[in-house]
């Protein structure tokens, strides 16, 4: 029993921080980057709208109400990345990530919702005829939200760092970042199928 459910856990881990499949990171590096750890509060409000959003379009493929191209999802998480990492070099230094809960939040959770799509599909893949799909579900879910945890505390660990300790300032690490995913991301979009 506790060996499935580490199993599966530890499948959603697995999934996020594979790094073949960068992608879910890079979305949380773009997000978490203008803030440091005393932002906490609209860190974890961030990335849970982001977690609602990918739980919730989970939960509605692995229930077959939802069906999306699997080329569209890919050419579409890439382009939630590129969105966020410009609004941070267009935005960094002005205090954009300080307005109310709002086109933020929602973008965040819409974002959210097209990579719960991506997830989507590795999820039909560790769910077997037998198996109870809710359960299943929550435990995959609750691997993805461990390594989220991971990612955002690395992330605002080291901003500490740079900021702190090597003087960088705030709007230069975000710019820098930021760019360097902009750099990642463009051939992933460009080599996409939806493209080809």
């Amino acid at each position: 029993m506790f060996q499935n459910f580490w199993f599966n856990v530890e499948y959603g881990i697995n999934h996020v921080l594979d790094i073949n499949a960068y992608d879910h990171v890079l979305f949380l590096i773009v997000l978490t980057v203008p803030y440091m750890f005393k932002d906490w509060k609209r860190v974890f409000l961030l990335v849970s709208m982001f977690t609602l959003g990918h739980t919730l379009s989970l939960v509605l493929s692995a229930y077959n109400v939802v069906r999306v191209n699997a080329s569209v999802v890919e050419f579409l998480i890439p382009i939630t990345i590129m969105v966020v990492a410009l609004f941070n070099v267009f935005t960094s230094g002005k205090g954009a990530q300080r307005e109310k809960v709002g086109v933020l939040f929602l973008s965040t959770l819409f974002f959210g919702l097209i990579h719960g799509l991506g997830f989507a599909r590795e999820f039909q893949m560790l769910l077997g005829d037998s198996d109870n799909k809710l359960v299943l579900l929550l435990e995959f879910a609750l691997g993805i939200e461990i390594a989220q945890i991971i990612i955002v505390f690395l992330v605002l660990f080291l901003g500490y760092i740079v900021q702190t300790i090597f003087r960088f300032s705030k709007r230069d690490w975000i710019m820098v970042i930021s760019a360097i995913v902009v750099g990642l991301v463009i051939p992933m979009i460009l080599n996409s199928d939806f493209l080809k």
